[in-house]
């Protein structure tokens, strides 16, 4: 496997560096810290391509957090020892106290067993979009086609929740990505109403898609309960180049008034987007337009490039630490009106951990 390049002509390579960043944009240095191992992966003893590691900082030890990155960086600035000690170049940074394997699985629990995420349509096998991961990846997800698919997901999930009880969950993400047609999509999610209700599950739905987009996808949403569109935009710019047909045929100008008709028809709405793949000005004038049609903090994730190729898919400076930084700030400017905050369980990729803008959200 090609090592990731972290392209670290003029990155943030020490601890020293990260500190002055940190102070330059006004964040913590453990977000900045956690921003630049999203970035740069990790240089690990034992390398693998892509686990899902649990990290504690020194400096906030009393915050554990979930990263997925590769440990087969050899350019990162990040090393992890053998006794699971994450250093900085030679700086102690942090302790890295589990590692699993990033399987492409049928479903998994996230905040402390109260919400569900659902891959119900063979994730690892969606190949299209030229900077997804999933090709990479161990697959052991299902593709179900029927609810008793669905039943034997949710039969074997509630022997691996924290107490067993499915009534606990509160959100039930699908994330799949190969749902094709809108049809398919509006029947996955009334069969997946009905077999929740069978296990007492009263949880909103919420579906990662750019494939629901008329007025009348949405009107047939409307019976099914609570739900929310989590538009997969996922850039602004390139679309034809870098994402698959079913995904590129949404274009910019368009998204707007598919969040529009979600909100319209009573539902949640909010988007996905990579940050790296598009310039700054771009990413601004994108967020903007979007801003004003969401009614969750949208799911804004650091792009990770995993081998020569995906690297050179990077907009210009988005190898650095510092364009993470200054994408951060000017999502904040736009954001920060609307009341809506990033919730840190949402994503594994985020640009905000302890705080966002001048606001506390999880006491170091």
């Amino acid at each position: 496997m090609t090592a990731l390049l972290g392209g670290q002509a003029g990155a943030a390579s020490t601890l020293s560096d990260v500190e002055r960043l940190a102070r330059r944009y006004g964040v913590p240095v453990e977000d900045a810290l956690l921003i630049s191992i999203n970035l740069h992966g990790i240089d690990g003893e034992a390398p693998r391509h892509r686990a899902r590691l649990q990290v504690r900082l020194d400096s906030a030890r009393s915050v554990p957090w979930h990263l997925i990155v590769p440990l087969n960086a050899a350019e990162s600035p990040f090393r992890l020892m053998d006794d699971g000690q994450l250093l900085l170049a030679d700086s102690p940074v942090g302790t890295v106290e589990r590692i699993d394997a990033d399987e492409a699985v049928g479903g998994y629990f996230r905040d402390g067993g109260t919400a569900l995420t659902l891959n119900p349509n063979a994730r690892s096998r969606c190949v299209g979009c030229a900077f997804c991961p999933n090709t990479l990846e161990a697959a052991a997800d299902p593709r179900l086609s029927e609810e008793q698919d669905l039943r034997e997901l949710l039969t074997a999930l509630r022997e691996q929740h924290p107490r067993r009880d499915l009534t606990e969950v509160r959100e039930v993400t699908v994330s799949t990505g190969c749902f094709e047609r809108e049809p398919a999509a509006v029947d996955h999610m009334r069969a997946l109403r009905s077999v929740l209700a069978e296990y007492g599950i009263e949880a909103r739905l919420g579906f990662l898609t750019s494939v629901l987009h008329s007025r009348q996808a949405f009107d047939e949403l409307a019976d099914i309960g609570p739900f929310v569109l989590r538009l997969t935009a996922e850039c602004f710019t390139r679309r034809d180049l870098l994402l698959k047909a079913s995904k590129a045929v949404l274009t910019t100008a368009s998204m707007p008034e598919v969040l529009r008709r979600a909100v319209a028809a009573g539902h949640g709405t909010s988007f996905t987007y990579i940050a790296g793949l598009d310039d700054l000005d771009a990413l601004r004038t994108g967020v903007e337009t979007l801003a004003p049609y969401v009614t969750e903090f949208p799911n804004f994730q650091v792009y990770q490039a995993h081998n020569r190729i995906m690297a050179g898919l990077r907009a210009s400076g988005a190898h650095e630490l510092e364009y993470y930084l200054r994408a951060r700030a000017e999502i904040e400017k736009i954001m920060e009106p609307s009341g809506l905050r990033p919730t840190a369980w949402e994503c594994y990729r985020p640009l905000w951990y302890f705080t966002f803008a001048n606001e506390t959200l999880v006491g170091a």
